[in-house]
Parts: C-alpha cells; sequence; structure tokens
C-alpha cells in the first residue's frame, strides 16, 4: 500500500529525483511479487510435501503392524542419579524386556519403552515391521498434513524473504549512488559555498 501511495505521491512532484520514482516502483514490484510468487510458491511445496508424506503414510501403515508383546522381566535399572532433573532413572523403570511374535510368526525377545510400569506377565500392543523389528507408530494423515502446512508456510516464508532481500539489496545500490552523486555535486558547488562574500 505504501508502494502505491509512494508512486501517487511522487508522480507530479518538482523535488522528485529519478530514484525516487525507482525505489517506489520498486516497492510496488516487491509486494506483487511477495503476494503472487510467495503464495503460490508455498501452495506447490505445501502440495508436494502433502503428497510425499501422504505417501509415506500409506506405506508406513501397509509395512508397520501392532502385535502383543508380554513383559518377560524388567530392564536392568540404571545406577541411582542424584540430580532430579535427569531422565535416565525416570526412564529406567519404564524399559522391559518383551517377548512377542511378529507377522511371520517368529518369535522375538527385546527390550521396549513402555509408558507406565509395567510388571512381568503384563501385555502391551508394540509396532513392528514385517520382520519384527520394533518400530516407530505410523505417522497419521492429520499429522502429515499439518507438517505440509508448515512446509508450505516456510516456503512462502522463504520465497518472499528471498524478494525482500533482493529488494533491499537493489535499495542498497540506488542509496549508494545517490550518494555519490551528491559528493560530486558538493565537489561542483566548490570550497566557498555559503561563505558572505562568495557572489560579490
Amino acid at each position: 500500500m505504501r508502494a502505491i501511495t509512494g508512486l501517487w505521491r511522487w508522480r507530479r512532484n518538482p523535488l522528485r529525483r529519478p530514484t525516487d520514482l525507482l525505489e517506489s516502483w520498486l516497492a510496488l514490484a516487491a509486494a506483487l511479487l511477495i503476494a503472487v510468487g510467495a503464495t503460490t510458491a508455498g501452495r506447490l511445496t505445501g502440495q508436494a510435501a502433502d503428497e510425499a508424506l501422504q505417501a509415506a503414510v500409506r506405506t508406513q501403515h501397509q509395512q508397520r503392524h501392532l502385535v502383543w508383546a508380554t513383559v518377560d522381566r524388567l530392564a536392568s535399572r540404571a545406577p541411582l542419579d542424584p540430580d532430579p532433573e535427569t531422565s535416565s532413572q525416570r526412564d529406567a523403570h519404564r524399559r522391559v524386556i518383551a517377548r512377542w511374535t511378529a507377522l511371520d510368526h517368529s518369535e522375538h525377545l527385546g527390550k521396549i519403552s513402555t509408558l507406565r510400569p509395567m510388571d512381568p506377565g503384563d501385555r502391551l500392543r508394540i509396532w513392528t515391521d514385517g520382520h519384527g523389528r520394533v518400530v516407530p507408530r505410523p505417522m497419521d494423515a492429520s499429522t502429515a498434513r499439518t507438517h505440509a502446512v508448515l512446509a508450505g508456510l516456510a516456503g512462502a516464508a522463504a520465497v518472499g524473504g528471498l524478494i525482500e532481500g533482493g529488494r533491499r539489496l537493489i535499495l542498497r545500490q540506488l542509496m549508494v549512488r545517490r550518494f555519490r552523486r551528491w559528493d560530486r555535486a558538493w565537489e561542483r558547488a566548490g570550497q566557498d559555498w555559503g561563505r558572505a562574500d562568495a557572489g560579490g
């Protein structure tokens, strides 16, 4: 908006320099590029990220399976830590050794982290791959969409930042040229400019 008012203000001003008009046109062009280019880049980035992430969600749901595991025994506890801020002791009592049968009917025994303290014989559900290895739970579609939206916003912000950075770089060059012209004008004015006897 300032770019449009700047163009209108400078259109017939007798004090207008060529760089003033150029700065206003540059601001208007940058605003239009950000409005169109950054939003388009953000939308395209978000769509591409959403397609990739949704494909990953489908793949993970095909390759990961929930199976029942039975707690065999508690994992060995770490040495006591006097610092209550550390999490090693807190996490140690939530790790158990459990047995489970994979989708391919192979038997497994391994260490599992649990969200709550468990006792031997307790059962819990864990995510495994086709070979019975413990894997993280698959991403759901809404989480993937949220990541895609964030990717789109980051893409739009990056393009907007590049456009604004380019505008500021050009403005800096215009200011350097303007200062050089002022220096040359002061040199032409001479050493005695402003003295009382300079005119006569």
